[in-house]
């Protein structure tokens, strides 16, 4: 093989896999986008989740990129992890397709019917056609139609250029002898292994090897090793993506790496043994690209069949590969709000609360997980808080939606009253799910830019985030129980936390002044601070609307804690002493 040859070589593999690439990005454009939603709704059973995840990854190209999908969509709470297993064995299939589109080129015959049809005749044309629609067309059909007959037919220019390359190899002793030794399982399946995480494609790997059957020397033996360690090599690309994700999303990427490690293993301990015993007489049989097609898909079919009464085997193994830490909640579904409860009104605006009351304490942990992120971040804690955030933002359209499917119902004025509350409430909850998510995000630049808060404001920090604990700790129990003993404690301790932060900022723009803190870090503990006191703010407004709810008060939320702070509620002097003693004290003495 001349250098020439290996030049060649080179270009024909960038061939093939750029038309690989550019031909499932338009045959995704066709599908409209619609992938993810198609994948979360037809997934109700592991057969179903199969055929979805094979026709989903034939016209995408890639298991490794179907497989990243549904590691999004677990990661976002999406879908549930026994969900996933059926698209994840799915998607091996799926990959199988580009393989028998190759076997394609194995036509021939002088017939003009047949050379018509023969890839070689008819791919540049293909490619051609598909060129003027996507250069010459402005509307996006004629554009991604033409994206995907270009695809179509840069991937057999490729494949015929790696043939024409490799056509001297079958002359070369030392290419029989290193293809005889690949017969080894071992090496076989680390080659198919190595070639597929470098190129990462099992489906581009296949299509390589389908262009050295032209050498004559690719066998049953050599060939099947080298397959199977494909489907391991694919499960690469998935497992980098999991990185920083939630437990459920690694939990998808590592169920994908047992069923295709265990599969591979299996079948090549299998096959090996029937060799051994009883012999396999088609061992030595020289392969076309038909036949390696036929092997690539067969495996996975088999694989998925065999491995279908034991998915829940898989989530057993990836749930005990990625262990819960204790205390730690795995809870990320969305709450069920039955449409058919609308008939019932009360019942159905109960059901809402449940949802509304399940939404508010996620936030509060979302926020008692983002906090110590600023005094050291930390991926997993961060992707769970990201996780948690999607969820609250999904509620708050889920819930908005329901409850104004209720306020359509004919309603009294109590319930109407309740009705107009939880929409408030909703509001008012993602709003604090989102200043969470700020405090996580200024964490995470600390960490990028290597910045540190300073002794005295890390103490304040901490001090100030207990304050915001406890009342975002008050407002969730009073939503939950009702209480407006409870509810009452809120303004108070807002009020508290108002004083705090004007205290914090004057001190700390005084610290900037004197040099004694870093003016990055510093513009990060201002907008810190601005975060957490509107946390507080939120709190206040369900608080004050709860308040309302209970005393048919014709005020609304702030007409009431304009009169709190004017004294004209018992109690709240007393209470708010109370919490300037608990924590402006400390701040003094700090």
């Amino acid at each position: 093989m001349t250098i020439t040859d290996m030049i060649q070589l080179a270009g024909g593999v960038a061939l093939f896999l750029y038309g690989m690439t550019i031909m499932g990005a338009g045959l995704e454009k066709v599908a409209g986008g619609k992938m993810q939603s198609i994948l979360q709704k037809l997934t109700s059973s592991t057969i179903r989740g199969i055929l979805l995840g094979t026709f989903i990854t034939g016209i995408i190209q890639s298991s490794a990129g179907t497989i990243v999908i549904v590691i999004g969509l677990v990661n976002s709470g999406i879908m549930a992890l026994p969900q996933a297993v059926g698209v994840i064995m799915g998607a091996n299939i799926g990959t199988t397709v580009t393989g028998q589109l190759i076997r394609l080129a194995d036509i021939s015959g002088d017939s003009l019917l047949l050379t018509i049809i023969q890839p070689k005749t008819f791919s540049p044309v293909v490619a051609f056609v598909g060129m003027i629609l996507y250069v010459f067309y402005k509307a996006p059909k004629k554009r991604n139609l033409g994206q995907i007959m270009m695809g179509f037919g840069i991937l057999f220019t490729g494949m015929f250029q790696m043939e024409s390359a490799v056509a001297g190899l079958r002359e070369s002793e030392l290419f029989v002898n290193l293809f005889t030794k690949l017969q080894n399982p071992v090496l076989g399946l680390l080659a198919g292994l190595a070639v597929t995480v470098a190129i990462q494609s099992s489906s581009a790997s296949v299509g390589i090897l389908q262009a050295l059957s032209s050498t004559g020397v690719v066998t049953w033996g050599n060939a099947f090793p080298i397959i199977l360690g494909t489907h391991i090599g694919t499960t690469f690309t998935p497992m980098v993506a999991a990185v920083g994700a939630s437990k459920g999303a690694k939990r998808s990427a590592v169920i994908h790496l047992y069923f295709n490690l265990i599969s591979s293993v299996v079948f090549l301990a299998g096959i090996y043994l029937i060799k051994c015993t009883i012999g396999v007489p088609f061992w030595n049989e020289i392969l076309n690209k038909g036949s390696i097609a036929n092997i690539h898909t067969l495996s996975s079919v088999v694989a998925t069949i065999c491995f279908i009464p034991f998915t829940k085997v898989l989530i057993w193994l990836a749930e005990h590969t990625v262990r819960d830490k204790p205390g730690e909640e795995q809870d990320l579904s969305m709450p069920v709000l039955d449409e058919r409860l609308l008939t019932s009104p009360a019942v159905a605006i109960q059901q809402a609360q449940n949802a509304v009351e399940k939404m508010a304490a996620r936030a509060a942990r979302n926020y008692r997980a983002a906090m110590p992120l600023l005094a050291g971040y930390k991926d997993d804690a961060a992707a769970v808080v990201n996780q948690r955030e999607d969820l609250i933002d999904r509620m708050e359209v889920t819930l908005t939606n329901y409850l104004i499917k209720i306020s359509d119902r004919e309603l009294g004025e109590m319930e109407s009253h309740r009705v107009n509350s939880l929409l408030a409430f909703v509001t008012e909850v993602e709003r604090i799910g989102d200043y969470a998510i700020n405090v996580t995000e200024r964490a995470a630049e600390m960490r990028d830019k290597e910045l540190n808060f300073s002794d005295q404001a890390q103490r304040e920090l901490q001090m100030l985030g207990d304050a915001i604990g406890e009342i975002i700790d008050l407002t969730v129990q009073a939503m939950h129980n009702g209480e407006t003993v409870t509810a009452a404690q809120v303004e108070p301790l807002e009020e508290t936390v108002d004083t705090i932060c004007e205290t914090l900022r004057t001190r700390h723009i005084q610290r900037l002044k004197e040099g004694k803190c870093q003016l990055e870090s510093g513009i990060i503990f201002l907008d810190v601070l601005t975060n957490l006191e509107r946390i507080s703010d939120h709190c206040s407004n369900i608080a004050a609307r709860l308040l309302g709810m209970e005393s048919d008060s014709e005020l609304d939320p702030h007409a009431l804690k304009k009169a709190m702070h004017n004294g004209d509620t018992k109690g709240y002097d007393d209470a708010l002493n109370q919490y300037r003693k608990k924590y402006l004290q400390v701040l003094a003495e700090g």
